[in-house]
């Protein structure tokens, strides 16, 4: 077989441009520090390469997602520490007022007091993040949340939760809604409360009340009627008698599972009324407080109905402290839970950055090694192509 010069010529130049290929590959290999440059090289660990990186990617996003629910959470976390720091402020305040020895215009003074403190509420319950967005309306981020149009006090917001993605199966509110914080509060002890009548002319005062045995309340509502000053009937909704008793001053009134004490010298007629609890918000609990210590308490049943409303209100505050230390245990649980995740969303990326690196780093040693045999392997065939094209035939005659 017979090869041209040119022939010759072309074949050694294509193998050496074959050679500065392969060594240029190797020398871009190191400067990067991956074995793959294309998905060429090797396809199959190019695709779950590329798999892992949207894996990573997405924890990424995770943990952004993570890091702007805690700091929304925080700030709820702030705001709910505020309320309570309010709450048990006026409830100071009430005991203070409830006082025997506080005089009208005293108990004036401290309700004036309490509505500060009620305009303070009513401002952390419209507080915004540092993007203008409200804390307490829910899903209505734009809306504020509480109108207050004199001793009416309104929820503009929703019930909904924003919830959040931190981990692959995973997902956090980064709030609550004001309606659950300030407006779902039960009244009384939670279960039952006790209301005297407006036209009680007597000078008894409800105390305390409990649920004493569960399976007896019917969650009927009962009225306490007084036939005189020491006898009193119990009806039903019904108006049928369920109980009678005779009564004494700080004595304790039972029925149906329920109990409640009573002092002072209620009037024949005087009447209290026993109902389930009802939901009222805050802000109305510590308006109606305030109103209670505006009273003109000059004789028997104006002090009977200032105690009421001042015990009425103090079972409120009660009621909302405990509300408010609810959500707060919720607000402390997601945290914990947004921490734990970050643990292991990061434990989990380190797996898949170690597996990333397994299949696309570069082992420099054996990249350099590779790279000598590549550029000795070239400069010999430069060397061979050059005496190869200075052969001829005249040479040999």
């Amino acid at each position: 077989m017979r090869i041209s010069t040119s022939g010759a010529f072309q074949r050694g130049l294509s193998l050496m441009q074959q050679l500065q290929a392969t060594l240029d590959r190797t020398q871009r290999q190191i400067s990067s520090g991956r074995r793959i440059l294309n998905p060429s090289d090797d396809p199959i660990s190019s695709l779950r390469a590329l798999e892992l990186k949207e894996t990573l990617s997405r924890l990424t996003q995770f943990e952004r997602n993570g890091t702007a629910a805690r700091n929304l959470l925080s700030q709820e976390e702030t705001a709910l520490a505020s309320v309570n720091d309010v709450l048990q402020r006026v409830r100071e305040l009430a005991l203070q007022a409830r006082n025997p020895t506080q005089s009208n215009e005293s108990r004036g003074l401290i309700g004036i007091e309490m509505r500060q403190h009620l305009d303070q509420l009513v401002t952390i319950a419209n507080q915004q993040d540092g993007n203008g967005r409200f804390l307490f309306s829910g899903n209505m981020v734009e809306t504020r949340p509480v109108d207050r149009a004199g001793s009416n006090f309104a929820y503009n917001g929703d019930q909904g939760q924003r919830m959040i993605q931190i981990g692959e199966s995973r997902q956090i509110a980064d709030g609550d809604p004001g309606s659950d914080v300030f407006f779902m509060i039960r009244n009384g002890n939670g279960t039952f409360y006790v209301d005297a009548a407006a036209t009680n002319t007597g000078s008894g005062f409800i105390g305390a009340g409990s649920l004493v045995d569960p399976t007896q309340y019917d969650q009927d509502q009962y009225t306490v009627q007084f036939i005189d000053p020491d006898n009193y009937n119990v009806l039903d909704s019904a108006a049928t008698v369920i109980a009678s008793g005779t009564y004494q001053s700080g004595s304790s009134i039972a029925f149906r599972g329920i109990e409640f004490t009573l002092d002072g010298a209620p009037a024949a007629g005087d009447d209290f009324v026993v109902s389930p609890s009802q939901f009222q918000d805050v802000f109305t609990t510590i308006d109606r407080l305030a109103t209670a210590l505006e009273f003109d308490a000059s004789d028997d049943a104006s002090r009977a109905a200032m105690n009421n409303g001042i015990n009425a209100g103090i079972l409120g505050i009660d009621q909302a402290i405990g509300n408010v230390l609810d959500v707060r245990t919720k607000v402390g649980s997601r945290l914990a839970a947004i921490e734990s995740q970050e643990d292991s969303n990061g434990s989990f990326a380190l797996a898949m950055q170690q597996m990333l690196a397994e299949i696309e780093d570069l082992d420099y040693a054996e990249a350099i090694s590779r790279l000598s045999q590549n550029a000795a392997t070239l400069e010999a065939a430069q060397q061979t192509f050059i005496r190869t094209q200075g052969l001829s035939l005249f040479n040999f005659f």
